[in-house]
């Protein structure tokens, strides 16, 4: 079976759905690999590491997609109309395709015309053995520690503390708003650059969290607010009552905060805006707010995605497209690690090709499509009663 890897063409991507290291297992599992040209450059791999590999290093899409059984991608592959090269209507019928496809019921429906098998990563069921291979998770990862990376090289006054015979410079006050696995990282690396670092969530389970990375929490606290976590994990969408106080507590917060990093996202929904115009107001000049939740509507009410933009009282607002795609190297060798980890264990070692139990949870909770028909709860049309 040929597995094909192609170049992304969407906009703000940097990353690459397989690496030379992933290539040697997928030819250790029996599979042939090709890797479009010129796929890996912007995550830092020359064709010649993926020829090295033992893959075929193929001149455009048409040859790497050319015969497919399983095709690897980033994003979902540009359609009719949507870039310089149709990349579904080059996948061969029959043919598995993987990636973090955001996809919508019309997408799906696409993908069941072509009689594409997709599995849309992004919804992976969070549950413990599909740990490794959780895209979401290693993805934003990333994202929050290059946040904070960036929040350093924009603010104008340093991070730890620094006690000099000229004096000294105190440390900045980080306020990271929403705990998951991005906010979380983003508390870590703030703690290890000398930050003082506090942090909300709407979630119960978070306050524990914040505390043990050493920083304090900040936020309001009610019966609502304890359900606020879905059994998978993620955070609840909660009442406008509940927004409304938390907002107060925040406000006062924030005005006294150097660095914000916004991580709230909603599965499948806008991002909830937690800072408002007047709270970017009350921020001192020279304050930097990172709002990883860009790509989603954002967290911040003035940001613009994909700018970095400073307000009239001085604030910088870094909304760029893409946070794992700003650390293209490492987001691409964990995305592709994730990729292998599915396809392996669903492996079947005599037929030298994939095989997708319909009952297993992780593969329901995946596959969008098969056998030209959508079949995903969330996207499969309604039964007639």
């Amino acid at each position: 079976m040929r597995l094909a890897v192609l170049k992304e063409r969407r906009p703000a991507e940097t990353r690459v759905a397989a690496t030379p290291e992933t290539v040697k297992k997928f030819i250790a599992l029996g599979l042939t690999v090709a890797v479009e040209a010129g796929a890996g450059v912007s995550a830092g791999i020359p064709d010649a590491e993926y020829a090295a590999a033992g893959a075929e290093v193929a001149p455009d899409a048409a040859a790497a997609l050319a015969g497919a059984g399983i095709v690897l991608k980033i994003r979902a592959p540009l359609g009719a109309g949507e870039g310089a090269v149709d990349e579904l209507a080059l996948i061969p019928r029959g043919a598995l395709l993987l990636g973090q496809l955001q996809a919508t019921p019309e997408m799906a429906e696409g993908y069941a015309r072509l009689g594409i098998d997709a599995g849309a990563m992004e919804l992976l069921p969070r549950i413990t053995r599909a740990q490794s291979m959780d895209i979401l998770s290693s993805q934003a990862n990333l994202a929050g520690y290059r946040a904070v990376i960036e929040a350093a090289g924009a603010f104008t006054r340093g991070f730890p503390m620094l006690m000099t015979a000229a004096g000294t410079i105190p440390a900045a006050n980080v306020f990271v708003m929403g705990a998951g696995v991005a906010g979380l990282q983003a508390i870590a690396t703030a703690r290890r650059l000398g930050g003082r670092v506090s942090a909300t969530d709407v979630r119960p389970a978070a306050k524990e969290e914040i505390k043990s990375l050493g920083a304090s929490f900040v936020g309001y606290e009610d019966e609502e607010s304890r359900a606020a976590q879905t059994a998978g994990g993620y955070a609840k969408q909660l009442s406008a009552e509940f927004y409304a106080k938390q907002a107060e507590v925040i406000a006062t917060h924030i005005a006294k905060q150097d660095i914000v990093v916004t991580t709230a996202l909603v599965q499948g929904r806008k991002a909830p805006t937690l800072v408002t115009e007047a709270m970017v107001a009350s921020m001192k000049p020279g304050s930097v707010i990172v709002d990883i939740a860009a790509d989603a509507g954002g967290n911040v009410a003035l940001t613009k995605p994909g700018e970095a933009a400073t307000t009239p009282n001085g604030v910088t607002i870094l909304g760029y497209h893409n946070w794992p795609g700003r650390i293209g190297a490492a987001s691409s060798a964990l995305f592709a690690r994730n990729l292998l980890t599915f396809l392996t264990t669903f492996w079947d070692k005599e037929a030298k090709a994939p095989k997708l139990p319909a009952e297993d949870d992780i593969v329901k909770g995946v596959l969008l499509t098969r056998g030209g028909a959508v079949i995903h709860p969330s996207f499969a049309p309604a039964k007639a009663a």
